[in-house]
C-alpha cells in the first residue's frame, strides 16, 4: 500500500494516504478464492480501474490479481477473441502444460520406444531405424495451440483446473452472450463450465503458502448476473457472486489523484475544493471521471466550480433553456400564467416566483447538490386548473408542451410499481428497458414532471420521490443515473376534496380562501402522517399551494373561453360564425354552478354543462345544414333548454 500525495491542503501541504494497490472489490475477489470458492464477477466489468498504482483495465486488474495470488498461467476467454493470455509468457506456459498432457509426448500412443530400437549392425536395419525416426518426428506433437471452440476450451480448462500439478486461473468473460439462456445447447455448455469450476483442486505449489489455500480459479465475468441461468450459480455453494459497483468516495479520490493534472484549474485547487468534487461525482464510473476531466477543458469549467462542471457534463448541451429565456418573459410570468389559468392567483404567483428564482440561479445548497429547479404540491378541489398550470409552465419555459410529462399515480398503487419508475432490478422482466421516469429524464433533462393524485401511490413509490427531492437524482435498475437538477416537479392531490361539498353547504355565501387553505393544508398533513411518511410532507411543505374554488366571476370567464373554443371549431370546420347569446348564457351557467354539488367539480363541471349546448349545435347542423358564411346564434331559454338557430339574412 502506498502513500499518494492526493492534493494540497488549504495550507498547501499535507499528503492524503490512499490505497493504490487495487480496488476493494478486487480484495474481496482474493478473499473469496481463498475461501475455496469460484466467483462470478458482475457489474461494471468494462470500467477503468487500477492495479499497483497505475490505471488498468478490468482484464489487466483481474489478471494481475490472479498472478499475484500464485497462478502460473492466467487465461482469458471471450466470444470475440477466444482464449488469450493477458500476461507475458503465460501463452508459452500454457503450451507446455498442453504438451505435458498424457499421451502427448510420444508418437507411440504413450508407449516409449524400446531402448535398442534402431540399433544394430545391419545397414538395412539402421536405414529402417532412421526412416522410423523421421516418421516419428513428423508425427510427434508440436507445441499445442490454444483451443478455439468453446467446448474445447472448457474441456482443457476442466482438465488443468482439476490437476494439482500446476497453478492455473481462467476467466470466461461475456459467456452469457455466447450461451443464451433457455436453449438446450446453452444448458449443456453451462453444465460443462460449472463442472470445470467445481472440480478445481488446490495446486501443490499453493500448499507451501499461508492458510487457507485457494483452488485453481475458474471465474466468470458478466455485465448482468441476471442473464445467467439461476441454477448455474445458485444451486452450488462453491460458486459465489461478486458485484462491482461504481467507485466509492475513497476510490474516486484516488482517480482524481491520478487525473489531477488533467482537470482545468486542478493545480491551484485546495483540498476542500477537490473533496467537493469527490462528493459531486458520486455514482460516476472511472471512465466518467476521465470524461469529466475532458469536459472541464471543453466547457471551461474549473474544478473550483464542481456544481457547474457536473451540470455541463451531465446535460451535454450547449443551449440551456433556462439561460435562453427572455428576462421580460420571466418577469411577467405571473401575468402570462394567470391569463391561461383563471382564478388561481395564489398558485400562479407561487409558481412564477419559483421560475424567477430558477432563472436568476440563486438557491440554498452546498457543493454537489443538484435538487430540482422547483418542487410544488398542488392541492385543492378537482377541476380548478392544477394540470393546466403545469402545462402552461412547460410551454412558457421550454417553448412547447412536449416538455410536460404526466404520471398518473393511480397506476402506482402496488408495492412493485416502484420498479416502473426506476426500472426492474437485474434478472427481472423489463430490466433492459429501464424505468419510465428515469428514461424520460435521461432523454429530456429539461422537463416539467407532473405526478397526478400522488396520495394514491404506494409508500415505496413515495420513497423514490423523497430521494429525488433530496438528492436530485435517481438510479435505474441498469445502474444509469437520471438527474433532475433541470426539472420542475409538481405533485397534485385531491386530498380533502371530498369534504368540500359539505364545506360549501355549511356556508351561507362562498367560503373564503383562507378557510379552504386551512382545510386542505390540514388534510394533506394528516394524509402523510396516516401513510407514515411525514418526512415527505416536511420536504414539500414550502411548495404546498392550495388552489381556490371557482368563484362566480371565474365561472363566466371559463365559460367564455370554452365557448370561444367551440366557436373556433365551427368556424374552421364549416366556415360558419357561431354567436353565443351571453345575455342568456351567463346567468344560466352561473346559476347551474351555484349548486354546491356542481361547484365541487370545478371547471370540469362547466364543460359538462356546456356539453348540452354543443349537442344543440350538432343537432342544428344536422337538421338545417347552415351555409358557409352564415351566422348561428346559440343560447338557452327560460326553462334552461339550449337552442341554436340560423340568423335571418345570412347565407
Amino acid at each position: 500500500m502506498n502513500a499518494i500525495d492526493f492534493t494540497k491542503g488549504d495550507d498547501r501541504t499535507g499528503p492524503v494516504t490512499a490505497d493504490g494497490m487495487m480496488p476493494l472489490w478486487a480484495v474481496s475477489l482474493g478473499w473469496e478464492l481463498r475461501r475455496g470458492r469460484q466467483v462470478i464477477v458482475n457489474g461494471q466489468i468494462r470500467d477503468r480501474w487500477w492495479f499497483d498504482d497505475r490505471p488498468a483495465s478490468f482484464r489487466e486488474l483481474v489478471a494481475g490479481v490472479l498472478e499475484a495470488r500464485g497462478a502460473d498461467v492466467v487465461g482469458w476467454w471471450d466470444p470475440v477473441t477466444g482464449l488469450t493470455f493477458p500476461l507475458p509468457g503465460h501463452a508459452e506456459r500454457f503450451a507446455r502444460l498442453g504438451a505435458d498432457r498424457p499421451g502427448a509426448a510420444t508418437g507411440h500412443g504413450g508407449r516409449e520406444a524400446p531402448a535398442d530400437e534402431g540399433q544394430g549392425s545391419d545397414p538395412r536395419t539402421r536405414r529402417g531405424a532412421e526412416r522410423g525416426r523421421d516418421r516419428s518426428s513428423l508425427l510427434s506433437p508440436r507445441p499445442a495451440a490454444p483451443p478455439r471452440a468453446f467446448e474445447d476450451v472448457v474441456a482443457t480448462v476442466h482438465r488443468l483446473a482439476a490437476s494439482p500439478d500446476a497453478a492455473t486461473a481462467f476467466v470466461f468473460q461475456d459467456v452469457d452472450h455466447h450461451l443464451p439462456p433457455g436453449q438446450p445447447e446453452s444448458n449443456a455448455g453451462y453444465l460443462r463450465l460449472r463442472a470445470a469450476m467445481t472440480d478445481a483442486v488446490t495446486p501443490r505449489s499453493a500448499l507451501a503458502g499461508r492458510h487457507p489455500h485457494a483452488r485453481n480459479a475458474v471465474l466468470c465475468a458478466v455485465g448482468d448476473v441476471g442473464r445467467l441461468p439461476g441454477w448455474f450459480h445458485l444451486e452450488d455453494p462453491r460458486i459465489a457472486t461478486l458485484h462491482i459497483g461504481p467507485p466509492d468516495p475513497s476510490e474516486r479520490r484516488l482517480w482524481l489523484t491520478w487525473l489531477r493534472g488533467e482537470f482545468n484549474g486542478a493545480p491551484d485547487a485546495t483540498r476542500h475544493e477537490i473533496e467537493a468534487l469527490v462528493g459531486a461525482t458520486d455514482g460516476m464510473s472511472g471512465w466518467d471521471v476521465d470524461a469529466l476531466a475532458r469536459t472541464s477543458w471543453l466547457r471551461d469549467a474549473p474544478v473550483q466550480k464542481p456544481d457547474k462542471l457536473l451540470e455541463l457534463h451531465r446535460l451535454n448541451v450547449s443551449v440551456d433553456p433556462w439561460t435562453q429565456l427572455d428576462r421580460e418573459t420571466v418577469a411577467r410570468a405571473g401575468d402570462q400564467l394567470g391569463a391561461r389559468v383563471v382564478g388561481q392567483s395564489k398558485a400562479v404567483d407561487a409558481v412564477a416566483a419559483a421560475l424567477q428564482a430558477a432563472f436568476v440561479g440563486i438557491d440554498f445548497g452546498g457543493s454537489g447538490s443538484a435538487r430540482p429547479r422547483g418542487a410544488f404540491f398542488f392541492v385543492g378541489p378537482t377541476g380548478v386548473g392544477k394540470t393546466e398550470l403545469a402545462k402552461a409552465v412547460a410551454e412558457l419555459m421550454f417553448g412547447d408542451q412536449s416538455a410536460y410529462a404526466r404520471f398518473d399515480m393511480s397506476e402506482y398503487q402496488q408495492e412493485h410499481a416502484a420498479e416502473r419508475l426506476a426500472g426492474a432490478p437485474p434478472g427481472y422482466v423489463g430490466h433492459e428497458q429501464g424505468g419510465e421516469l428515469t428514461r424520460r429524464v435521461q432523454e429530456r433533462p429539461f422537463s416539467v414532471l407532473l405526478f397526478d393524485e400522488i396520495e394514491k401511490a404506494h409508500p415505496r413509490v413515495l420513497d423514490k420521490f423523497l430521494q429525488i427531492l433530496e438528492d436530485g437524482r435517481l438510479t435505474d435498475g441498469r445502474g444509469q443515473t437520471a438527474y433532475f437538477s433541470q426539472c420542475l416537479i409538481i405533485f397534485t392531490s385531491n386530498t380533502g376534496a371530498d369534504a368540500v361539498r359539505d364545506l360549501l353547504s355549511e356556508a351561507d355565501e362562498e367560503a373564503p380562501y383562507a378557510v379552504l387553505e386551512a382545510h386542505f393544508t390540514r388534510a394533506v398533513e394528516e394524509k402523510f402522517r396516516e401513510i407514515g411518511r411525514p418526512e415527505i410532507y416536511g420536504r414539500l411543505k414550502p411548495g404546498v399551494v392550495v388552489f381556490d374554488m371557482l368563484r362566480r366571476t371565474h365561472i363566466v370567464k371559463i365559460a367564455d373561453r370554452l365557448l370561444g373554443e367551440l366557436t373556433e371549431s365551427v368556424r374552421e370546420r364549416h366556415q360558419v360564425e357561431l354567436v353565443p347569446d351571453v345575455d342568456t348564457l351567463h346567468p344560466w351557467i352561473t346559476g347551474r354552478m351555484s349548486d354546491p354539488e356542481h361547484q365541487a367539480y370545478g371547471g370540469r363541471q362547466i364543460r359538462n354543462e356546456l356539453e348540452r349546448l354543443r349537442a344543440a349545435v350538432v343537432a342544428h347542423f344536422l337538421a338545417h345544414r347552415p351555409a358557409p358564411g352564415s351566422r348561428v346564434r346559440i343560447g338557452v331559454d327560460s326553462a334552461g333548454t339550449p337552442w341554436a338557430r340560423t340568423e335571418e339574412g345570412n347565407g
